[in-house]
């Protein structure tokens, strides 16, 4: 009778790194189990930059304060910064000690966002939640100036990092989660096709009020159709020469839902 050879330790290792115990068997289940999937733990995202036909996204650094002290003084109320967990800044120096603090971080990884038309960078977003052995990663921690909100490099910075997740990387599940009363993001959310999954209630405290969070997100399933949506948006042939789209994004990702 034919011996089953048993892994080896190095193996073992690896499988129990990945979430598996080696030494369980898989038996039958009566209990209902979600579908098998590839386990293999996905890459960690490295700090490069991404360049898009509108946009570039540079890893953010300490050169980029200047920048984004300058695209801050656009919003005059401070309304950009109402649901992030920080700012806005009293002064350059405290934008600076920010933007040193949060460049040195691996989670979240942040990207600088400097559209080819002023060549000047205006905000920044990162990828964030990073879980290799889940397949799973959030993009968020999105400040756009007013000046880089609802145009074509907005779209476009977070289309780079979202096709960088799931075609690059292969992640599985992209999230996108906000603050359930921030209206524009959740319209930003379903434009980009991402799916509602429920709203977390009392979730966080955030510069001292509640916070209910609202999820989203895009399965490995869903994001072809949804990428090939958003890169159609995009293309030159979607643009009129007054620098207009032809088409709406919002209505081609709905029709997907």
């Amino acid at each position: 009778m034919l011996q089953r050879e048993r892994p080896s330790s190095l193996a073992m290792a690896q499988l129990a790194a990945a979430g598996h115990d080696p030494s369980m068997r898989p038996l039958p289940s009566p209990a209902p189990l979600g579908p098998e999937v590839d386990p293999t733990p996905r890459p960690l995202p490295a700090r490069i930059p991404h360049r898009g036909a509108s946009v570039t996204l540079e890893p953010l650094a300490p050169r980029h304060a200047e920048d984004l002290w300058a695209a801050a003084q656009a919003d005059a109320t401070g309304v950009s910064w109402a649901y992030m967990g920080y700012g806005p800044f009293a002064d350059a120096g405290a934008m600076a000690r920010h933007v040193a603090s949060f460049a040195a971080q691996h989670d979240p990884m942040a990207w600088a966002v400097r559209p080819h038309r002023s060549g000047r960078v205006e905000g920044w977003l990162t990828l964030m939640e990073i879980q290799p052995a889940n397949a799973a990663i959030e993009i968020g921690h999105i400040w756009f100036s007013p000046r880089l909100q609802r145009t074509r490099a907005a779209t476009e910075a977070m289309f780079l990092l979202m096709r960088h997740a799931m075609d690059d990387l292969g992640y599985r599940r992209l999230v996108w989660k906000c603050n359930a009363l921030n209206a524009p993001s959740i319209a930003a959310a379903r434009r980009l096709g991402f799916v509602a999954e429920g709203t977390l209630r009392a979730h966080l405290v955030v510069k001292g009020r509640r916070r209910d969070t609202a999820f989203f997100s895009i399965l490995e399933e869903e994001w072809p159709a949804r990428r090939d949506a958003i890169a159609a948006w995009l293309d030159d042939a979607n643009w009129d020469h007054a620098g207009a789209p032809r088409s709406s994004l919002s209505a081609a990702t709905a029709a997907l839902s």
